[in-house]
């Protein structure tokens, strides 16, 4: 298994600490492969390749979010199974996702400005963080690679994709 990150997110030593940790747990071990830039994205691939990986999770992060259809172009040619963040990747043909439903935090946005409208200072405001979160899989990707897909998995999906 691999991660996918960009190390010049804020958030990168933190993310590699957890994925690492979770691996661990798992008794499995994990390669970290990183980009920051869209050729740095396809020298990663030719990593994973050369290291022969059998999974890829794709942190979430900005430049792989705008980069979505390199991504998800690069995985399928590999035959790569990936997991993104984000569903987006997802409705262009990547495999899965499991991540913050952000139609319930455009939600909750409009509730936060609407509390913001009404007067409430957003120094006072508590900082929310997702609840709700989302697996999409998408089904014909899953037979493109030849992934089979259990039927428990597609039971407790949100959203399967034809």
């Amino acid at each position: 298994m691999a991660l996918l990150l960009d190390p010049t997110t804020p958030t990168a030593e933190a993310e590699t600490t957890d994925v690492r940790a979770a691996a661990a747990a798992m008794g499995r071990p994990i390669e970290v492969v990183t980009a920051s830039t869209n050729r740095e994205i396809d020298t990663a691939f030719a990593t994973l390749v050369q290291k022969r990986i059998d999974a890829l999770l794709v942190a979430l992060d900005v430049l792989f979010s705008t980069r979505r259809v390199q991504l998800v172009t690069l995985t399928n040619y590999h035959r790569l199974p990936a997991i993104y963040g984000l569903r987006d990747p997802i409705e262009i043909g990547g495999l899965m996702s499991y991540g913050p439903d952000y139609r319930d935090q455009y939600r909750q946005t409009g509730i936060y400005i609407g509390r913001i409208l009404k007067g409430e200072k957003p120094s006072e405001m508590p900082v929310m963080r997702p609840t709700k979160f989302e697996l999409v899989i998408n089904l014909q990707t899953a037979r493109t690679l030849g992934i089979g897909v259990p039927p428990q998995l597609l039971a407790i999906a949100d959203e399967v994709i034809e």
